[in-house]
């Protein structure tokens, strides 16, 4: 098994000080060959030489995705004949980023999916089946791929969809493990159970789970990792990352947040004006890359809204542990008088064994007020379920969106847009 980074395993003043000279080797790297790290400087009449601690970052202004938008060559810190892949971002907050990575950057993103595999406990010689796709420029479909090579394990694979194919592969070669969104095993689960599938007695069992949430804040299950835990029983990992950062969050078997390896990034948490909350309370997660050559990130700021937790896990490491997003910063609702993320509504939806699949879209109304409505799939779509989906809303969320019954193939048509690498669940029509 691949051994636990000893800096993972430092204490605090440790990671720290250490964490602050991979920060000087940054600045340093960013100050020869970022032409817009030197413009913000510059402009903001920041001296380099003054940002020597963590506590000093926030004297820089945070970075925005709106700013790889508008700047993006001018954050390349290598030529074209250095760069060996280029990535963009899902583009599901808006249009894709794009991102050239070199020969070291490959490795580093190795490394970090080597780091994920460790934390599920997995080992040199065993296999691995990928489900998400490598090709459309996709990241993280390739980590995984450089990952399981890094940590000497086998890789099949796949790719998205076909759940046949899946069972034939799993067949044929006993892979350990899976990578998938997590809603895909339950479909796995009920192509198995049509078709006489020992899915129980299969090679798989642990699968690391993307693109969807397992847990609530306090670490239990939700409803969706329940589902999957009573009909099939492996042993689930979540995980948080995105392409920006180049680094993944992948919880361990204990299942209490995903780990942070600070050797790869330097991790903040801030409120609404950029200023650092209180140790321990959720905020936006900004990012400053480690050991990134391409496009190395400084103060970038996620959208997503975490909770970190600073307790030493029971796997032995001592670093920061990251809970599940409980929003994103720029899909924040504000619906006659109360304030919600939409991954509260989806937990709720979810809990429906009777709701096949659903879709969410926000609006404004003509005094500018945000409106939200919910189409539900259900394969026997009736007046009862609708009057348990309405007070189920009152009662845990204290709203009462517009919530309407749709044909299940209408909202598949929604959810799984051609050409898209993700599934839809939100659709957001007030920007």
């Amino acid at each position: 098994m691949i051994p636990i980074p000893a800096i993972e395993q430092a204490d605090k003043i440790a990671v720290k000080r250490f964490q602050e000279e991979k920060l000087q080797q940054l600045l340093a790297y960013l100050r020869v060959h970022s032409t817009y790290y030197r413009e913000l400087f510059r402009s903001q009449g920041i001296d380099w030489g003054a940002i020597r601690l963590l506590e000093d970052l926030p004297r820089i202004p945070v970075t925005t995705k709106d700013d790889l938008h508008q700047h993006n060559r001018a954050f390349r810190c290598v030529d074209a004949a250095q760069v060996t892949d280029y990535v963009t971002t899902s583009g599901t907050s808006g249009d894709p980023v794009l991102l050239a990575l070199t020969d070291g950057d490959l490795d580093r993103l190795a490394y970090n999916e080597s780091l994920s595999y460790q934390c599920m406990g997995m080992a040199a010689g065993q296999t691995l089946q990928l489900t998400t796709t490598i090709d459309r420029r996709f990241m993280a479909g390739l980590a995984y791929f450089l990952g399981a090579r890094r940590a000497g394990m086998g890789v099949v694979r796949v790719g998205s969809g076909v759940p046949e194919l899946q069972w034939d592969t799993i067949a044929r070669v006993q892979p350990d493990a899976i990578v998938c969104v997590p809603s895909f095993l339950l479909k796995m689960v009920e192509y198995a159970e049509a078709n006489g599938i020992d899915f129980q007695g299969s090679s798989v069992k642990k699968a690391l789970c993307i693109g969807e949430p397992l847990r609530h804040p306090d670490f239990s299950l939700n409803t969706l990792a329940g589902r999957i835990q009573r009909l099939w029983g492996i042993q689930l990992f979540s995980t948080y990352a995105s392409t920006e950062m180049a680094t993944a969050f992948t919880e361990c078997s204990h299942g209490v947040g995903g780990h942070h390896h600070p050797e790869l990034i330097i991790t903040e948490f801030v409120d609404a004006d950029n200023n650092p909350v209180p140790e321990g309370a959720a905020g936006e997660l900004v990012v400053t890359t480690l050991g990134v050559s391409g496009m190395p990130l400084l103060r970038f700021k996620t959208g997503d809204i975490l909770q970190p937790h600073y307790e030493p896990c029971a796997c032995g490491r001592t670093t920061m542990r990251l809970g599940p997003v409980i929003g994103r910063n720029n899909q924040m609702i504000k619906y006659k008088g109360t304030t919600l993320y939409p991954p509260a509504m989806f937990d709720l939806l979810n809990d429906f064994e009777a709701v096949e699949n659903y879709v969410i879209e926000l609006s404004r109304d003509e005094f500018g007020e945000d409106e939200i409505t919910v189409r539900v799939g259900a394969a026997h779509p009736t007046d009862e379920l609708m009057a348990k989906i309405k007070d189920r809303f009152r009662a845990k969320l204290r709203v009462s969106p517009t919530i309407s019954f749709a044909p299940i193939p209408e909202i598949n048509r929604i959810k799984f847009p051609e050409n898209s690498r993700k599934s839809v669940t939100l659709i957001d029509h007030r920007r």
